[in-house]
């Protein structure tokens, strides 16, 4: 037992080391809302490259961007499988941990919460809770319906985490002390899953091509459903083959924060071609790029056969972006809640997270719960256009 908490731990550092280009981007974004067009840190320099290539070449840069980014994901999903079997961790936690961190809105909040802007802080949060089920999960049960075998307790802490705000945003005003409950919220919830999958026999996804092969907490063997890279012929077999799986894990990770960087630059540098009206490309080209990461980080693992780790990001990004994400931007700084935040924006969290959390415990995806989900954010998005004037990004 003791042996796979450090594992764990290990991998939450090797995150937090592998997000740290993310900063710069989200620095460099909120420096541009004030009026300082000075870039910093990893895009800075990728950007420059980009401008200087013309509209056409950050097209191409677009294409790049996408085309690594896709390959990343896919790598990422066949050494998280290979790593889970070979260390005999679960799958699904090694998933939330890997890809239910949203570290890029944690340094984005932490960045925003340091200019005074806590509530373009907390509307990204609330944004990003939202899109993960409305963009995200909507997607992967329209492409790919699937079965979805969750613990009750799973998805009663999925359906609760927007929940969680409400009695802090009755409060009226967020404090320090409201951010260290919420962190608390976040540390007990993920603990738990963590701690639950540690001790179960049987997988999650019982009925899951992989998960009736294997044991959740792993096994001896990869599947035939997993064992075909090229990377086999070179790792499998190893003492350590486990934590080198690990490893390269890490590194498909970074090349995954690398390409969305260049999705980022490349977007910028278009829009400023095209002259696209903010509000009208923030609703669409934005948010797609914003959610493009997640979509395949959700319905890649469903159509290999791995639903884990789809779901595994669906879950842990939700519970991280409403309960340590939140909390995180209380930590620098008070924050007055806004009247559509109560009246608006969180029950529409609320509702659509409940949806989705009912969807989970029937036991199946459909194509017609994707399009439900879809056509709700849809609708948030026009209601919020046309009656506040905006709506908070998130992605």
């Amino acid at each position: 037992m003791s042996h796979r908490r450090v594992g764990v731990g290990l991998l939450v550092v090797a995150l937090l080391v592998v997000s740290i280009p993310v900063g710069s981007v989200v620095a460099q974004e909120t420096d541009e809302r004030r009026g300082d067009t000075s870039e910093g840190g990893i895009e800075g320099p990728i950007e420059a490259f980009v401008a200087a290539q013309g509209l056409a070449g950050a097209i191409l840069v677009l294409v790049a961007g996408g085309l690594l980014l896709t390959a990343c994901v896919e790598k990422l999903i066949s050494y998280l499988t290979r790593a889970a079997l070979g260390l005999r961790l679960s799958l699904f936690a090694l998933a939330i941990v890997f890809t239910g961190f949203e570290f890029d809105d944690t340094v984005l909040a932490l960045v925003l919460s340091a200019g005074d802007l806590e509530g373009a802080a907390l509307g990204t949060a609330l944004g990003t809770g939202l899109a993960i089920v409305g963009v995200t999960l909507a997607l992967a049960a329209v492409v790919r319906p699937f079965a979805v075998d969750l613990p009750t307790d799973y998805v009663a802490l999925f359906a609760l985490a927007p929940v969680a705000l409400v009695p802090f945003v009755l409060a009226g005003t967020l404090t320090f002390v409201h951010g260290l409950a919420l962190l608390g919220l976040f540390a007990l919830s993920f603990g738990y899953v963590l701690v639950r999958e540690y001790q179960r026999d049987t997988p999650v996804f019982r009925n899951s091509e992989l998960g009736a092969t294997i044991r959740s907490d792993g096994g001896v063997s990869v599947p035939a459903l997993v064992s075909k890279i090229p990377e086999d012929r070179f790792v499998g077999g190893r003492a350590a083959a486990g934590w080198i799986w690990v490893a390269l894990a890490v590194l498909a990770l970074a090349g995954l924060v690398f390409a969305s960087t260049l999705l980022e630059a490349g977007s910028e540098v278009v829009v400023d071609g095209l002259g696209i009206e903010g509000t009208v490309f923030g609703a669409t080209v934005l948010t797609a790029i914003l959610t493009f990461e997640d979509v395949l980080l959700t319905l890649e693992p469903v159509r290999r056969g791995v639903p884990e780790i789809g779901v595994g990001n669906v879950i842990g990004s939700v519970l991280f972006s409403l309960t340590g994400n939140v909390g995180v931007i209380m930590l620098l700084g008070d924050l007055e809640i806004s009247r559509s935040v109560l009246t608006f924006h969180l029950p529409v969290v609320v509702v659509v997270t409940a949806l989705a959390a009912y969807f989970f415990h029937e036991g199946r995806l459909k194509r017609w719960h994707g399009f439900l989900l879809g056509g709700c954010y849809v609708a948030y998005w026009v209601v919020s256009l046309v009656v506040f004037g905006g709506v908070p990004l998130g992605g």
